[in-house]
């Protein structure tokens, strides 16, 4: 089991994350905090390591348990990247523009 300190409270916090690709065609997300936007050519995610872009082609969210972190996403998966924390406002912000 993995764990965080938490820079504010300074308490500890579980942060299980784990992403897993079948065959470039299922992807499997742990330690999901939220979806914040997604269509059939990219999701933004914001995980407990941050937010993850997902990119492809068809893509569509199969399974989605917030209670537990886990999302499953189909489709052709091009590219998996991680924004880091100057960019993820910014990332926020465009996505926020597009699905309005």
């Amino acid at each position: 089991m993995n764990y965080y300190e938490n820079k504010e409270t300074t308490t500890r916090v579980q942060a299980d994350h784990a992403v897993k690709i079948n065959n470039r065609k299922n992807l499997e997300i742990s330690g999901v905090k939220e979806v914040d936007s997604f269509d059939n050519e990219e999701f933004l995610l914001e995980t407990v390591m941050g937010y993850l872009i997902v990119r492809g082609q068809n893509l569509q969210l199969k399974n989605l348990d917030v209670g537990e972190g886990l999302i499953t996403i189909k489709g052709k998966i091009y590219e998996l990247s991680y924004v880091d924390e100057q960019q993820q406002e910014k990332a926020k912000g465009f996505f926020s523009k597009l699905f309005k």
